[in-house]
């Protein structure tokens, strides 16, 4: 699994980042049938989730970042993305992605920190 950020350090507050994940080992009728989430962990915090996305594009977001981060897929690539606008400083941790597969298999990125900070 790759976990990148479009850009490395830190955020000032309201700035936007996006954030990938690819999933190059997987073949495309997994993918395709996979739930797509993004999870995070703030510092001495538990890791929540952040963003889904199901096999039909349907998308579910924590109410913390409703509005302000848009997560979407690419099968063909296989890969998914977290689009985050608005960043707040309490966005701050690190961000994992993870694919669940239609047999119940987990597929975890190795995370990336994202830190926001005027």
């Amino acid at each position: 699994v790759q976990l990148q950020a479009s850009r490395r350090g830190l955020v000032q507050p309201g700035g936007s980042l996006r954030l990938s994940c690819k999933f190059p080992r997987m073949i495309l009728s997994t993918i395709s049938g996979s739930t797509l989430s993004w999870y995070r962990q703030g510092s001495g915090e538990q890791r929540e989730l952040v963003a889904t996305v199901d096999p039909n594009r349907n998308s579910n977001y924590a109410e913390s970042v409703q509005g302000r981060f848009t997560i979407s897929r690419d099968n063909a690539k296989r890969s998914m993305y977290l689009h985050m606008n608005g960043l707040k400083p309490e966005d701050t941790g690190v961000y994992y992605c993870k694919a669940l597969t239609y047999g119940a298999q987990e597929y975890w990125g190795q995370g990336t920190l994202v830190t926001v900070s005027s």
